[in-house]
């Protein structure tokens, strides 16, 4: 595989990237970072080419690049990464390949159709290094080397997964190359830029290198410059060159381009003319040479630039209005002008064209290209969560449809790991704006969709969709159970205890009023100091002495006495009855689990305590056992698995296994 042009003055850059391959390929099999930053054009593409063609013969290699208008499309260069090397197996094959981490990963990179819990983005990206590793290995006995152009612009989900991944290159026979322009990168989440997170979590081995590209000398434009035009070009005009590209690499192609299609002589007469041949290739030069294709090109060219990347034909056609023979017709003319590459999918030849090109879109056109996009995808049955990119671009419209559109794909973006693009449709579905009686409904589940990530913000949505109307009285407490958890991992237990009991008193007799006294009497419970807690024991020893354990909600109550007689040193037999009538068949209801939000994974952890606390170990660590699997199995790989572990370790402890 050769460059589609030689490097001028990249000797360091290759160097660098030479000897990080080796490294890689080499009997130790050092793992690494490299990233490279610069300009628009300055050559990263160019330089990561090379790369590839360097290393294509010593190692496996997956690339992917982001794009300007997919950075709200969750895990969109994971894919791209991954995707290719997963199609080389049949469906079992694949399936084998994840392991237990299949449901949790599988649908984050379209495999398969989400089911079980919503799972954690850790445990996403967890199951992610998981697949990564089992695919390396068994795709070839190489080293592995990844490489993502145009790290600026990839997905947040995507780039989550680069920052925590490349924190564990010291332990992985992996090489990841990263180009990027770093005032965009910097514009993004500190949290995302994987080197950070690398130089932190490498220890002496692996290693982190960063090289900045610099603009072509005037020497080196002139070598540029002749290799295009023959050597009879003068020094003058190869001087003018510089000036008007500054050096640049990719102007300077594009201007001696031009100059050919001109048959312009490369002499210092001629160099008078290169400033406005220059403007052309850029801003809005560009966007007037494509005028002149025509207006069937031009149209063309904005409807793939609405759609971005991977740019369908009969999708790009669709959008523009035009027959499939008009479609091919207006590629082949935008290809020979050098705006795009490729037939089915398309590609904008450099990223600086694409944006010029989106952006001269008249914004009303631009609107309204995006809503007819949305609705060819979803046409197509793509999906919701597909043309959810296009819906956000839409202005708001009192458009009830689109409300329901993002409602399908926030619920679609929960069910893969990624929360954040879930709220992003969210909070512009509120924007539309919804029906006044969907208002708290929308709300509603805009704070489920923060509740693992940010319990402010979960507070504040539940408390304004609790306080309008709209909700049902099964989403009201559904609602209220929620703002309490969150409220509590936000350490306002006593705030999380009135709001259960104002709820409550407001609520029919029924499983609802059970589940929000159940819930009250446990985050009263753990707060530090009572007002008096004795009488909340009697409260509750009246609720619960009597139940069955017919439903959850009592047996979230039988739950809650056993754990507080223990606590105040009740008979330990009454206290194991207890726990016997919370559970069935000795593990928790369906609903009650540990991993069912319905109710949390307090009261399970409840029981589990109680028991090891009288002494019925075995059954404790039974239950703690399965915390483990059942966190594990849903990809909740953080604090939760943490805690589980905890929790097993305070059983072993107990039976004197802990040293």
């Amino acid at each position: 595989m050769k460059p589609s042009r030689p490097l001028y003055e990249r000797e360091p850059e290759l160097a660098a990237a030479a000897e990080a391959v080796d490294a890689l390929c080499g009997a130790q099999a050092v793992g690494g970072l490299l990233v490279f930053s610069g300009e628009a054009g300055i050559g990263k593409t160019a330089l990561l080419a090379e790369i590839r063609r360097m290393a294509a013969d010593r190692c496996t290699v997956w690339s992917a690049r982001g794009g300007e208008t997919v950075t709200s499309v969750p895990f969109h260069v994971v894919r791209q990464l991954l995707q290719p090397a997963l199609d080389q197996f049949p469906p079992d094959e694949t399936r084998a390949l994840f392991g237990d981490w299949y449901e949790t990963t599988a649908p984050a990179l379209g495999l398969a159709e989400p089911s079980g819990p919503q799972p954690d983005p850790q445990g996403v990206r967890d199951g992610l290094d998981f697949v990564v590793g089992r695919l390396a290995s068994r795709l070839s006995h190489r080293p592995l080397l990844l490489i993502v152009d145009d790290a600026h612009w990839a997905d947040g989900e995507s780039l989550a997964w680069l920052a925590s991944f490349t924190a564990r290159l010291g332990e992985l026979p992996v090489l990841v190359v990263q180009a990027h322009r770093p005032q965009e990168l910097a514009e993004r989440d500190a949290n995302y830029i994987a080197d950070r997170e690398a130089e932190r979590g490498f220890g002496s081995k692996g290693t982190v290198t960063r090289v900045a590209l610099r603009a072509l000398t005037p020497d080196a434009t002139a070598v540029l410059v002749r290799a295009g035009l023959g050597d009879h070009a003068d020094d003058p005009f190869c001087r003018e060159v510089w000036a008007v590209t500054g050096g640049n690499p990719y102007e300077a192609v594009e201007l001696v381009a031009k100059v050919q299609d001109r048959e312009l002589p490369p002499v210092e007469e001629s160099a008078g003319e290169l400033r406005e041949l220059g403007a052309s290739a850029r801003g809005s030069g560009l966007v007037a040479r494509l005028e002149r294709l025509g207006t069937n090109a031009n149209r063309f060219a904005w409807a793939a630039a609405v759609l971005g990347t991977d740019i369908s034909q009969e999708l790009a056609a669709t959008l523009a209005g035009m027959s499939s023979a008009e479609a091919a017709d207006c590629t082949a003319r935008l290809r020979d002008a050098r705006i795009v590459s490729g037939f089915d999918p398309l590609e904008f030849v450099h990223p600086l064209i694409a944006t010029a090109v989106y952006r001269s879109i008249p914004p009303a056109t631009r609107t309204a290209m995006h809503g007819r996009a949305a609705w060819a995808i979803t046409r197509a049955g793509l999906g919701a969560a597909a043309a959810s990119r296009h819906l956000l671009e839409v202005h708001p419209d009192d458009d009830q449809e689109l409300v329901a559109q993002l409602r399908e794909a926030a619920g679609q973006h929960l069910a893969v790991g990624a929360p954040e693009a879930a709220r992003r449709c969210l909070e512009r579905a509120i924007e539309e704006p919804p029906r006044p009686k969907d208002r708290a409904v929308l709300l509603y589940e805009l704070g489920c969709a923060t509740l693992l990530s940010s319990p402010p913000t979960t507070v504040q949505h539940l408390r304004s969709a609790l306080d309008m109307p709209g909700l049902d009285d099964g989403l009201r407490v559904d609602a209220t159970f929620r703002l309490a958890a969150a409220l509590a991992h936000n350490n306002q237990l006593k705030d999380a205890a009135l709001s259960l009991a104002a709820e409550a008193a407001r609520t029919a007799p029924g499983p609802g009023l059970m589940r929000l006294q159940a819930a009250h009497f446990m985050w009263e419970g753990m707060q530090a100091a009572e007002d008096d807690g004795p009488a909340r024991s009697r409260r509750l020893t009246r609720n619960a002495d009597h139940l069955k354990g017919r439903d959850n909600a009592e047996r979230a109550l039988l739950t809650l006495r056993a754990f507080d007689a223990m606590v105040r040193g009740e008979n330990a037999q009454l206290i194991v009855d207890l726990c016997e009538r919370a559970l069935i068949d000795g593990s928790p209801a369906r609903g009650l689990g540990w991993t069912d939000s319905e109710w949390g994974f307090e009261l399970p952890t409840m029981v589990g305590i109680t028991y090891t606390f009288v002494d019925q170990l075995d059954r404790a660590e039974s239950l703690f056992g399965e915390a483990v699997r059942a966190f594990e199995i849903s990809g909740w790989s953080g604090a939760h698995l943490a805690f589980a572990h905890t929790l097993l370790g305070m059983v072993h402890r107990r039976r004197g296994r802990l040293a």
